[in-house]
């Protein structure tokens, strides 16, 4: 239906109490990019929070092929948000069924401006929980985080906690340090990006050097390059922190060629009608 009349009861627990997970699947060429890899790490955040799976993945696929036919373009970001469902104020795990919500939205590749000159990022203190392993709805920290950078007229805020990156408020951070590409390794404490995975694999097949463990606070600040990723930003470069350049303050070499790798990728497995 018409996004306008889609209504949800003020009851619902994702209203009253943030108690629900979501998920973001891109769409390329009308294809679902991994869904497989989407629909476990729902699955994970669904086991999280002690919420049954209402669907299987086949039936997942199928509602999720309905909502790309029913929206107008080739490539799409759909977004799927289960709830506890609707039931009376009470902390207590209610037995009701849950609230499922999907929507579509035009997916757009980052301009060619960003990829060029690259994006700024601000650095903050990770003061989230310390379930962010979980896709959750109660996403109050990461906003506030994420305004953070808004306000320094950034695009990202780079999470720093107990003197270690996690991740960005709404991305995966990788920095390059002595040309080696490094990853902060996937734990309770960040989100297992589904584009994370994507750009180890393609530096693994490739040749990259890259190394996946713990990265200080000071790597951040003294790295060679800066990359976020996300389903929808893909692979970017960040070019200054906290207001000083990166290295050049210019996308570094490491950059260039995952991007490309990213591109071909994508040409490959989706637009060429291989799915993944």
């Amino acid at each position: 239906m018409p996004i306008e009349k889609a209504c949800i009861s003020v009851l619902d627990r994702g209203f009253i109490f943030g108690d629900g997970v979501y998920e973001v699947i891109p769409v390329y060429s009308r294809r679902p990019f991994r869904l497989v890899e989407h629909l476990h790490r729902l699955q994970h955040s669904l086991d999280g929070i002690r919420l049954e799976n209402p669907y299987t993945n086949d039936e997942w696929s199928d509602l999720i092929e309905q909502v790309v036919a029913k929206n107008e373009g080739e490539d799409q970001s759909v977004y799927l948000h289960i709830t506890r469902g609707v039931a009376k104020r009470d902390h207590a795990f209610p037995k009701v069924p849950p609230t499922v919500f999907m929507m579509s939205n035009p997916l757009l590749p980052p301009s060619s401006e960003l990829l060029e000159n690259g994006v700024a990022a601000v650095t903050a203190s990770d003061n989230r929980w310390v379930r962010c392993d979980i896709k959750s709805i109660s996403l109050l920290p990461n906003v506030l985080l994420r305004q953070i950078a808004v306000d320094a007229d950034a695009s990202e805020t780079i999470l720093i906690r107990d003197g270690y990156l996690t991740e960005g408020s709404a991305s995966n951070i990788f920095i390059v340090k002595d040309q080696v590409l490094l990853a902060p390794p996937k734990s309770h404490l960040m989100l297992p990006g589904i584009t994370y995975d994507v750009v180890l694999e393609l530096a693994a097949n490739n040749n990259v050097i890259y190394e996946v463990r713990d990265v200080t606070e000071d790597e951040v600040f003294s790295a060679e390059e800066i990359l976020l990723t996300s389903s929808t930003r893909e692979v970017m470069p960040v070019t200054r922190l906290n207001n000083k350049p990166v290295d050049t303050g210019k996308p570094g070499a490491k950059f260039i060629h995952l991007h490309q790798l990213y591109q071909q990728y994508k040409a490959t497995h989706m637009r060429g009608g291989v799915v993944s």
